[in-house]
């Protein structure tokens, strides 16, 4: 037998172990089918991956979440169509509407196992409370919740072809979270502390939500100013000049979700999720007047303090949210300019990702998001041991570095995992633990929409 064809006879016993299994434990029930996962299959020959802390499908954490670990990624071929060339990448004659509409519903509902975005919206926010000592209840009038974007490459509120936040996965989510969720608009706060709202995306999502409040660095023209709480994160270590105020949006929410992109990064490797949360403290919308004490991984491997983690640790930040989201609708290899190049890997086969991924867990959706980036782009060279934010966290309260993460210094340490992390098998099965009938780990759900 061809070395190709029994490596894929392999692959499809391990798919179908890992559903029988599952159905023997009985989570099977409330997962959604995998018979989407068809399309994940890659048979172009596997790359020389780029070296990481962690080693394939060895899982270190618990997972978090209603089901623990679990990622769901929804995937819209035809979402995103810009030329690469003509007008803006985010004008809605490149991209389909309804189909990110469609993207986000499908993506909450297969995290959490439920057959409407209102019952994924119930579900979501009764898990939340009931985690944190509110009570088995849900989102109540009044309540506040801040959505974190990422406009990082953005200097005024001008348009331009930087890649941020795709102004149609942002209304879609609000289109959910307000349609099917029920939050009140008043309640709702989309803000980007330490850069700027783009025109396309408040105009946009203002005349159809003109009372949520729109918020980032400068205000005016329709947006709040940003106010910020001094000294609210202190950190685990000295950080030198690193910022240490948080904006008062963000402490003040009940509720967080983090709205991340699926970019390369110059420095740590990914900006992920847990870079997002980088744009709620106090510095300034020039990067250049600004620390980044803690960000970059040692490219040898060897083992440091990592700011990431007191982000994802924090109780206003981290400790606070109640979704992680990366907006895929682009994706990029760069962390600065237009989105470029387009994604080679099956399911994309040549075409922009086009792609919402959402998790409960910080460290499951970040692994996820990170090996689609490495397993795309390999020969990236910012990407060795990036993967040691997740590590550190994962093995609290013996992070590898030594580290006693206390984000706030107030004597009181991180006493557990902060999530779970793992990297798939390959680029070609793209399986986690979960995917493969084992109770740790994480799962991978694919779903496709039409």
């Amino acid at each position: 037998m061809k070395k190709t064809t029994r490596t894929a006879l392999v692959a499809a016993l391990l798919i179908t172990a890992a559903a029988a299994a599952a159905a023997l434990r009985g989570t099977a029930t409330d997962a959604p089918a995998d018979d989407d996962r068809k399309y994940l299959t890659d048979s172009r020959p596997l790359p020389q991956m780029p070296p990481m802390h962690n080693a394939p499908n060895t899982p270190l954490g618990e997972g978090k979440g209603i089901f623990p670990g679990r990622v769901a990624w929804a995937h819209a071929p035809g979402a995103s169509n810009w030329d690469g060339e003509t007008g803006f990448w985010f004008e809605d004659r490149w991209n389909d509407q309804g189909k990110s509409d469609r993207l986000i519903d499908t993506a909450i509902t297969a995290l959490t196992g439920t057959d409407t975005p209102a019952e994924a919206w119930k579900a979501l926010f009764t898990h939340f409370n009931a985690t944190r000592g509110r009570g088995e209840r849900g989102y109540r009038r009044g309540e506040k919740i801040a959505i974190k974007l990422n406009m990082n490459n953005t200097s005024t509120h001008a348009d331009s072809e930087e890649l941020n936040t795709s102004p149609q996965t942002c209304l879609a989510l609000l289109r959910s979270l307000v349609n099917q969720g029920g939050v009140a608009q008043q309640d709702i706060v989309v803000c980007e502390p330490s850069r700027l709202i783009t025109d396309y995306l408040y105009d946009k999502c203002s005349a159809e939500f003109p009372d949520i409040t729109y918020a980032d660095f400068e205000g005016g023209e329709g947006r709040t100013r940003v106010e910020y709480y001094d000294n609210a994160i202190p950190y685990s270590v000295d950080n030198g000049k690193l910022a240490t105020g948080l904006a008062t949006c963000i402490v003040d929410a009940d509720y967080l979700i983090n709205s991340s992109l699926l970019k390369i990064h110059v420095g740590p490797g990914v900006t992920l999720t847990a870079k997002n949360w980088y744009g709620a403290t106090s510095i300034h919308k020039d990067w250049r007047r600004n620390s980044h004490a803690g960000f970059n991984q040692n490219r040898q491997g060897v083992k440091a303090y990592r700011t990431f983690v007191d982000f994802i640790g924090h109780k206003d930040l981290g400790q606070k949210c109640m979704l992680y989201l990366i907006d895929a609708a682009y994706g990029s290899r760069d962390v600065n300019g237009k989105p470029y190049p387009k994604w080679e890997m099956a399911p994309f086969n040549g075409a922009w990702a086009c792609s919402v991924l959402v998790s409960q867990d910080p460290l499951a959706v970040d692994a996820v998001g990170l090996d689609l980036l490495s397993s795309e782009w390999p020969e990236v060279e910012s990407l060795p041991y990036c993967d040691e934010y997740l590590v550190e966290a994962a093995s609290i309260p013996h992070a590898p570095s030594g580290t006693v993460y206390d984000p706030e210094r107030d004597g009181k340490p991180l006493e557990a995992p902060l999530g779970v992390m793992e990297h798939w098998n390959n680029r070609r099965d793209k399986l986690y633990s979960r995917n493969m009938g084992l109770d740790k780990g994480i799962e991978l759900i694919y779903k496709r929409v039409e």
